[in-house]
């Protein structure tokens, strides 16, 4: 299970890179080349909302449970 997180915050990161590679890049006309920047975000709001969806389903299917690490000092 850990590892299924790891790779989703992988790629995660790396769509965001790839909107930010197209946004840097430029297209023809020297503006950013808005469909692969649209396309990299997309793939990364899609993979965020997976990523919570089964993290969820996970907690209540009891794969994952809470440490019980205290927050505070």
């Amino acid at each position: 299970m850990k590892v299924a997180i790891v790779v989703m915050f992988v790629l995660i990161v790396l769509a965001l890179a790839a909107a930010g590679r197209a946004m840097l890049r430029g297209g023809r006309d020297g503006g950013a080349r808005q469909g692969a920047m649209m396309r990299a975000l997309v793939w990364r709001i899609g993979l965020s909302v997976l990523l919570f969806v089964c993290l969820i389903a996970a907690y209540r299917l009891g794969w994952i449970r809470p440490t019980g690490v205290p927050l505070g000092g």
